[in-house]
């Protein structure tokens, strides 16, 4: 079993954490609406995924 010679320092511990981080989710818009919504998603606004319509919406 691999142990580790030096005690890792504070800063090389923290930098590696700071990359630990929670991104915004990308967004994309609509082709029919033009509203943002997550890609490869059906789109909450109007019901449609790749022209064509999925849901229906009032």
């Amino acid at each position: 079993m691999a142990v580790p010679k030096r005690r890792t320092t504070r800063a090389v511990r923290d930098s590696r954490r700071a990359q630990h981080r929670a991104n915004e989710p990308s967004r994309s818009v609509c082709p029919q609406c033009h509203q943002a919504k997550l890609p490869h998603r059906v789109c909450a606004e109007c019901g449609y995924y790749d022209g064509k319509e999925v849901l229906e919406t009032e």
